[in-house]
């Protein structure tokens, strides 16, 4: 790949092959078509996420600690070893650190912009943008040549859970941007963990917050990996398959009421815009759940999933 430095723009630039993937093409990801504010089209250098490979979204803090990227090195490389494709947004920090040790592992990564995907923001990972676009991809819903600007970077965090199973916080101040990216996590019906970190450390703040609130506790690569591999045949297994958490067997369209579920109270609403089930099957499945002791109503017409 050849690249050219525009210091106008402060970034680099790659010429390589651009292709935009609309969401009325096949090639479009699986993930994206059930998530609110779905994007039109992406433009695309490299490759797609695999739709049959489980999918991790890894976010942190940007000025991270030395724990933050010890951590961020550990689970990116346990990614990559395990075959689970590592989703994030290539900036400085656990994002950028998650997805080159993802990448050294022999895995997978993408990243998605808030800006073309012909521009390499931040120039300091020019390294790790090239190494993406040959042994992962570089995606983006704004077209080539669109400026790295604040305010696409929000709207881009949907992406960045939409097109993962769950969502991995590393590192997170009490009030950061991360917790944008876990919120649309939550609105896209997928689980979100966090690591622990010391009461007295302030780039763990948020993420000891989150667990806090009902995000699911990761204290080990392993613990992690196994959930994923749980979490993915939960979302695509069209037969009967056994719960995470319990022994009973589950059909396809209980699985998928499961699965939207966490921690977080979600209303009846929003479940059927999450399952695209009518309100008489929601209702009967959410009975079902509930009488297996996997589900519960918290309030009215509100369901959590038991852990």
């Amino acid at each position: 790949m050849e690249y050219s430095y525009n210091n106008g723009r402060n970034t680099f630039e790659s010429n390589q092959e651009i292709r935009f993937v609309s969401r009325l093409s096949d090639e479009y990801p699986l993930r994206l078509h059930n998530i609110p504010s779905k994007p039109k089209g992406l433009y695309v250098i490299g490759k797609l996420p695999d739709q049959n490979k489980p999918c991790i979204a890894i976010i942190g803090a940007r000025v991270c600690s030395e724990y933050g990227r010890s951590m961020a090195k550990l689970f990116g490389n346990a990614c990559g070893k395990s075959g689970i494709q590592v989703i994030s947004g290539m900036a400085k920090g656990i994002d950028g650190i998650s997805q080159m040790a993802a990448l050294e592992a022999g895995g997978a990564s993408f990243a998605i912009l808030g800006c073309g995907v012909d521009i390499c923001y931040p120039k300091e990972n020019a390294s790790l943008y090239q190494q993406l676009s040959s042994e992962g991809g570089i995606i983006s819903e704004h077209e080539p040549g669109k400026a790295p600007l604040a305010q696409h970077f929000p709207s881009r965090n949907r992406i960045i859970s939409g097109l993962a199973d769950a969502l991995l916080v590393i590192e997170a101040k009490e009030k950061s941007g991360t917790l944008i990216t876990v919120d649309m996590a939550l609105e896209q019906g997928r689980d979100v963990y966090a690591l622990p970190g010391r009461v007295t450390d302030t780039m763990s703040i948020g993420c000891n917050h989150l667990i806090k609130q009902g995000a699911s506790i990761v204290c080990s690569a392993e613990e992690l990996l196994a959930e994923l591999y749980e979490i993915k045949d939960c979302w695509t297994s069209g037969t009967a398959i056994k719960s995470r958490k319990n022994d009973f067997l589950l059909d396809k369209e209980e699985n998928i009421v499961y699965a939207c579920l966490d921690l977080y109270a979600k209303n009846l609403e929003e479940i059927v815009l999450l399952t695209k089930l009518s309100v008489s099957e929601l209702v009967h499945i959410l009975f079902s759940l509930e009488m297996k002791g996997l589900i519960k109503e918290s309030g009215k017409n509100n369901y959590i999933r038991l852990e």
